[in-house]
């Protein structure tokens, strides 16, 4: 059954990154503003308790045709291998969501100072949470030594130019 269905942005990314980029996130610091007219300081109350936030996103700039569901290689990298849409986490998705887990530096009403959010300014943002250490993967986790390889520089901070 395919239903559609539409969402609003509650906030949008101010400042940070311009342009997206595959690696050098970190210490990258911008504000979510909380901008939906439903929505006013007291969404945010208790959210300074929290060290880290998870935010959902829509990769705004990019073409919503250009999405790839067939396999490929990460990066188009010939060493790593092919896998499908699910097996990655890039932004062309038939949906164009991201999905981020940053720093909650400070809350200043509807302003969320955050760092190591991974969208650019201007960036529409679905949805903000709390992240709880509960909530997190549960059990043992693996993953094959590609997207270590792949992301290790993913949150390293940008080169000085």
């Amino acid at each position: 059954m395919t239903k559609s269905f539409e969402v609003q942005p509650v906030a949008h990314v101010v400042g940070g990154r311009k342009e997206p980029t595959d690696d050098f996130w970190g210490g990258t610091r911008a504000i979510i503003r909380i901008d939906h007219p439903n929505f006013d300081a007291g969404s945010a109350v208790g959210l300074e308790d929290f060290s880290h936030v998870e935010v959902t996103f829509l990769f705004h700039l990019v073409d919503p045709d250009d999405y790839h569901p067939a396999p490929r290689r990460p990066r188009d990298n010939p060493d790593w291998p092919e896998g499908g849409i699910f097996a990655h986490r890039n932004m062309r998705r038939l949906n164009r969501l991201g999905v981020s887990r940053c720093r909650l530096i400070k809350v200043d009403g509807q302003d969320l100072h955050v760092e190591g959010l991974d969208a650019i300014d201007g960036t529409p943002v679905l949805d903000i949470k709390p992240w709880f250490q509960e909530m997190g993967p549960q059990g043992d986790v693996h993953q094959p030594a590609w997207p270590t390889e792949m992301l290790r520089d993913y949150y390293a901070p940008p080169a000085a130019e």
